[in-house]
């Protein structure tokens, strides 16, 4: 029986496994794992990470991210110098949806408070984490084309956290790193205390 994949490239079809490219694959590059950290960091070349052009798509998974501190948020920002410092000028956008677990209160917000205009400052990606044992928050960050030296660095962020007064918070976040230098590095935080668990986990999208 004939195999069928569907890619951005029309149907291709195969009689073996062998046959059918790797093209829309996502290739699992590297896991962290946090323990009361104060960051997690990826830094190409560093640790079996790979963040250069050897994919033009890289994927970042958050799983039941839990801060050390109440109602912290969970951020990030880039590297265009290997890690030595986190300060690449971003402009973005943040828009969150809200809803209690009484049923009450729903609500959908342009957050002006967390957007950034040509800023260095870390983005908000996650935000109001709650610290009881069992809140957290998961989401994915996708940012594009890192290694290119012509065109700035877009990027999206969407997730969902456990606000402390037992709210889902949905927030979703875009912009781009407005730099033409290759990004090579990419630094997660919490916005007050450590990340006390949770693993971020990264792809290479081909």
């Amino acid at each position: 029986m004939a195999l069928v994949k569907l890619n951005n490239r029309g149907v291709r079809s195969a009689t073996t496994f062998g046959s059918i490219s790797t093209l829309g694959s996502m290739i699992f590059i590297k896991k962290l794992t946090a323990s009361s950290d104060s960051e997690l960091s990826f830094v190409d070349g560093t640790s079996d990470v790979v963040l250069d052009d050897t994919y033009k798509e890289y994927l970042f998974t958050f799983n039941n991210i839990h801060p050390e501190t109440d109602n912290a948020d969970f951020t990030f920002n880039m590297s265009t110098d290997a890690g030595s410092n986190y300060n690449v000028t971003k402009t973005t956008t943040v828009a969150t949806a809200q809803h209690s677990e009484a049923g009450s209160d729903p609500g959908l917000f342009y957050v002006t408070a967390d957007d950034l205009a040509q800023s260095t400052a870390f983005q908000i990606i996650l935000g109001l984490i709650g610290n009881d044992a069992d809140q957290s928050a998961s989401g994915y960050l996708t940012l594009f084309n890192p290694s290119s030296t012509t065109f700035v660095k877009p990027f999206i962020a969407v997730g969902n956290s456990y606000y402390s007064g037992n709210y889902s918070l949905n927030d979703n976040t875009a912009g781009y790193g407005n730099t033409t230098s290759a990004v090579d590095a990419i630094r997660f935080q919490m916005s007050t205390g450590n990340i006390d668990a949770g693993d971020i986990c990264l792809y290479g999208i081909n």
